[in-house]
């Protein structure tokens, strides 16, 4: 599949191995009935080929990565406009974007140190089912 015009739709990037991710992208899906993003695994030719475009380094796929308008962000800004997104009381966390990055990204750093621990891995990547497809560019 080609890669999509990031002006047209955000791109959120995250870990294919990592069960917390997979989690976090299934309910992202469930709570984006407008179709905002597409997905991609960290792992995968197509998010190199992005992060490469951006001139982004995340060689330890320890952050998810949202890529709108064209602009990149990680971590905890990635994750809370991603939820700002959302359909439901979701947009709510916004809020916390009032906090300074370095306090939430210490806790975004924390529980992606020991996400795979906790919530544990795969030995592959997510493969999305036909009804998904159309949401992942990989």
């Amino acid at each position: 599949m080609p890669l999509p015009d990031t002006n047209a739709k955000s791109i959120i990037l995250f870990d294919g191995v990592c069960n917390l991710c997979n989690g976090f992208v299934q309910f992202i899906i469930k709570h984006d009935k407008a179709g905002r993003f597409v997905f991609g695994m960290l792992q995968s030719e197509h998010a190199a080929k992005i992060l490469a475009d951006y001139n982004y380094n995340n060689k330890k796929m320890n952050s998810v990565i949202l890529i709108e308008d064209g602009k990149i962000f990680s971590q905890s800004t990635a994750a809370l406009r991603i939820a700002k997104k959302l359909d439901g009381g979701w947009k709510l966390f916004y809020a916390f974007i009032i906090f300074p990055a370095f306090l939430r990204d210490g806790v975004y750093a924390f529980i992606a140190k020991y996400r795979y621990r906790v919530f544990g891995r795969t030995d592959s990547c997510m493969i999305p089912t036909a009804d998904l497809k159309e949401k992942f560019i990989d």
